[in-house]
């Protein structure tokens, strides 16, 4: 299987919930505003015998030519975005779900960015989101997606899809948060989310202020980190600035 990270860059981000770009080639980490973080935004492509599979789709900017930053990087990766044939989604927080849809800035109409890819969601995930929508996270911008054809609700707790990607809901960042293990040829890629979304938190026993069960996020990472470390799995991060992905052997 080839990874392929599509960075969207480093971004500063503080209670506010507002990312704030941050040039991490001219500023160091002491630099960043006082009381935020520093994370990169990177979904990834994993391609597969069967599939050329994208996770998570970014914040959903538009870069400075107006064209989606997302469909930009997969371009520049030398893939067709119409190539994409499944788009799996951790949950649906804006920087993980953002580019989901394409909204024109001129006539503020919105398009399925993947149209030709199935998309998995976590049903309750959707419904926990749209009862809870904000004017920061309006129930609209999803509708598109609600109404897609070839989205594929996930509505258990674990699962298995086309017989080699796995799913788990975990909770712990928000209520159904999930996580995936695609595995192929001996090989298995892990993506944790925003449970596991850095690798210092794998290594550290850490408890974030901003997951609604901060010390089961803990805890899931010690036992993915062990796990990972026997049966050789391949991390995925979609928030480190530094390791995109990692393959545990040692």
């Amino acid at each position: 299987m080839q990874i392929i990270p599509l960075s969207e860059g480093c971004f500063s981000i503080d209670q506010t919930k507002v990312f704030v770009p941050f040039n991490k080639e001219i500023n160091t980490a002491a630099n960043k505003p006082a009381g935020s973080i520093l994370v990169e935004i990177q979904p990834f492509v994993i391609i597969t015998s069967k599939d050329i599979i994208l996770i998570d789709t970014g914040l959903g900017y538009l870069n400075e030519n107006g064209e989606s930053q997302l469909l930009a990087n997969l371009r520049k990766a030398g893939i067709n975005p119409s190539q994409i044939t499944k788009v799996l989604i951790s949950h649906l927080h804006k920087d993980h779900a953002g580019g989901i849809c394409i909204k024109n800035p001129l006539s503020d109409e919105c398009f399925i960015s993947f149209p030709y890819a199935n998309y998995y969601v976590q049903q309750r995930e959707f419904n926990k989101f749209i009862a809870a929508a904000t004017e920061a996270n309006k129930e609209e911008d999803f509708q598109l997606l609600a109404d897609f054809s070839k989205l594929v609700w996930l509505t258990e707790n674990e699962g298995t899809i086309d017989g080699y990607i796995k799913y788990q809901v975990t909770g712990g960042h928000s209520i159904f948060h999930q996580v995936f293990w695609i595995e192929e040829n001996n090989q298995t890629i892990f993506f944790g989310g925003d449970v596991a979304p850095q690798l210092q938190q794998m290594k550290s026993r850490f408890v974030a202020k901003y997951d609604v069960d901060g010390k089961k996020c803990m805890e899931l990472r010690r036992q993915w980190w062990e796990e990972g470390r026997t049966a050789e799995w391949t991390f995925l991060f979609y928030h480190d600035i530094a390791t995109p992905f990692i393959s545990r052997t040692d």
